[in-house]
């Protein structure tokens, strides 16, 4: 076997040694990450996505951080409220990486530190809270979680950008006693929305007779008032004309009523108590007295006409 000389073999361990030296001091840094430069065990600057040069031998690279905005889930946990309910909350936490070189040596584990605080906080926030106020805040509850770790999270570099809590279940017994006491609220609320109408439509019905009998008395009243003015009429025009005009007024409203009786069409029998011949003669006794004109001062007033029976007819 052919012996390699001395000056090959140190020329092959200078040519890599010269690769392993270059690879360690170029550095490319994928873009929405930093990385930190360590010398010795000491961090001295960060480099940025790109190209990166470093000493080798010298630098090394400490830690990797993402600078992009991360989505961080919060493990499920058992919370109490107020009122010693237990129920099943988790959530989010949106964080964005703001100084590298805080993040990556003011703490060990930012991540593990986020989903602690944020638990913890979840704990102490519901803890104040009753059941109901617990199921129906959840924005008071991510604002409160969103101030409390944004203010505990500057220190370590990282920017809290937003809190979002997913889930917040009571268990399966306390869902069913909510079902049927919602149930139960709900026929409450019927019942007094029924009790409600009825009482309006009783309002609304005693009104309505109210304004009715009211109307109905203002035109009985109105009749009233008519039929006075009437009779007032009648009686200036009777005191102005004499008695004999009285006389044949009566005679005309008789002949009409009886002209009415007998031409109704639901009339299906007319009894007439009484001789055509009187009302003849009671209708030509008038004529006579109007034509013969007033009587002399002192003569007894002529008869009036006479209306057999007390009633002109009746109805069948």
């Amino acid at each position: 076997m052919p012996e390699i000389p001395l000056a090959t073999i140190i020329l092959v361990i200078i040519l890599v040694l010269a690769v392993v030296t270059v690879a360690k001091g170029v550095r490319t840094v994928p873009q929405g990450e930093v990385w930190s430069v360590e010398r010795f065990g000491a961090f001295t600057r960060l480099l940025q996505p790109g190209l990166n040069l470093i000493i080798p031998y010298v630098d090394g690279i400490g830690r990797k951080l993402n600078v992009q905005e991360v989505v961080l889930d919060i493990p499920e946990q058992s919370v109490i409220t107020k009122d010693n309910a237990s129920v099943a909350v988790d959530g989010i936490v949106y964080y964005r990486v703001m100084d590298p070189a805080k993040a990556a040596y003011a703490v060990q584990d930012l991540k593990q530190a986020l989903v602690a605080m944020a638990m913890t906080n979840i704990r102490a926030v519901i803890g104040e809270m009753d059941l109901d106020q617990t199921l129906s805040s959840r924005d008071r509850i991510n604002t409160s979680l969103l101030s409390i770790l944004d203010g505990a999270t500057e220190a370590w570099g990282a920017k809290v950008s937003r809190v979002e809590i997913r889930k917040i279940e009571p268990p399966e017994n306390l869902i069913r006693a909510m079902n049927l006491q919602m149930t139960a609220e709900r026929e409450r609320r019927a019942s007094v929305a029924k009790a409600e109408g009825d009482k309006q439509a009783l309002v609304l019905q005693a009104e309505g007779r109210r304004d009715a009998a009211l109307r109905d008395a203002e035109a009985r009243e109105a009749l009233a008032q008519a039929e006075a003015n009437a009779t007032r009429m009648v009686a200036e025009a009777a005191a102005g004309a004499g008695s004999d005009a009285l006389r044949y007024f009566i005679a005309q409203q008789y002949v009409k009523a009886f002209e009415s009786l007998a031409g109704n069409p639901a009339s299906k029998l007319v009894v007439v108590p009484m001789e055509s011949a009187s009302l003849a003669g009671g209708i030509t006794q008038a004529m006579e007295l109007l034509r013969a004109g007033p009587p002399p001062a002192g003569s007894p007033p002529p008869a009036a006409p006479t209306v057999p029976g007390v009633s002109p007819w009746n109805r069948g």
